[in-house]
């Protein structure tokens, strides 16, 4: 797999946690979001999301529309902001503080992968997962609307299909995320193909009749072929997010 970008998505209110400014908090003495922007470090461009007033060097920073409308508007947001030739993106949410670059690395290697996948999400195989989901205590899980028209994007080209041909015309995988070890997809840690998303979010404005604004992440990825990867490297999963005080504490303990 070549270059690729990385959306990471910073908003939300943190309801959980008294509505605090959840990816501004530190793991580890570092913010979490920025822990994440450093896991894909070498990612371009990398676009955050959110009330940021400013992010790292380097990083464009937008706020989804409307503000706090949710995963999908912000995700929208930030494919926007792509340039015409980026083919991939990693759709991150920003309170996972345990992400590293080499598990990006493998989500990467698992969607370049040229063994064809046959079962849309959504279609035919097991339901979709909830876009957020929580697991056993010995392995947490992580998780994972707008304006009145789909947000134009930086190709000014119309939506392109959703499938990727595989070997003999077969078609491959749209994307490639974690699933947790209860088998659950953290959808929200994952890498895209950004036709598919932008193929998406127009086919979801549509049906929602032009608005994105609480849209949920299982309703974006419907239809789309998302291969599963189970974490099988060293140290704590890279799925974990931190949505209370104690997932926070857990996550200091880890990245000691």
């Amino acid at each position: 797999m070549g270059t690729y970008a990385a959306v990471v998505l910073a908003g939300g209110a943190a309801r959980r946690m008294g509505g605090l400014d959840k990816p501004a908090l530190p793991v580890g003495g570092r913010p979490m979001r920025d822990r994440v922007l450093a896991a894909v470090s070498d990612a371009m461009p990398r676009v955050l999301v959110g009330a940021a007033d400013a992010g790292p060097a380097g990083v464009r920073v937008v706020r989804e529309d409307p503000p706090g409308g949710g995963p999908v508007a912000a995700a929208a947001a930030g494919l926007a902001l792509l340039d015409p030739d980026v083919s991939v993106v990693a759709l991150l949410a920003a309170d996972l503080p345990l992400l590293t670059r080499a598990a990006i690395g493998e989500l990467l290697k698992h969607l370049d992968r040229e063994t064809p996948d046959t079962e849309p999400a959504g279609g035919g195989s097991a339901p979709t997962p909830p876009a957020h989901s929580r697991s056993a205590p010995t392995a947490p899980s992580a998780h994972s609307g707008s304006a009145p028209t789909a947000p134009a994007d930086r190709s000014g080209s119309a939506p392109a299909p959703l499938a990727h041909s595989g070997l003999d015309g077969e078609r491959g995988p749209d994307g490639a995320c974690f699933v947790d070890g209860d088998g659950r997809r953290q959808s929200l840690c994952g890498v895209w193909r950004v036709a598919a998303l932008r193929a998406a979010v127009h086919r979801l404005t549509v049906e929602r009749g032009g608005s994105l604004s609480g849209a949920p992440v299982r309703a974006l990825l419907a239809g789309l072929v998302v291969r599963e990867v189970a974490w099988s490297g060293d140290g704590p999963p890279p799925w974990f997010d931190c949505d209370t005080d104690e997932d926070v504490r857990r996550a200091e303990e880890w990245a000691r």
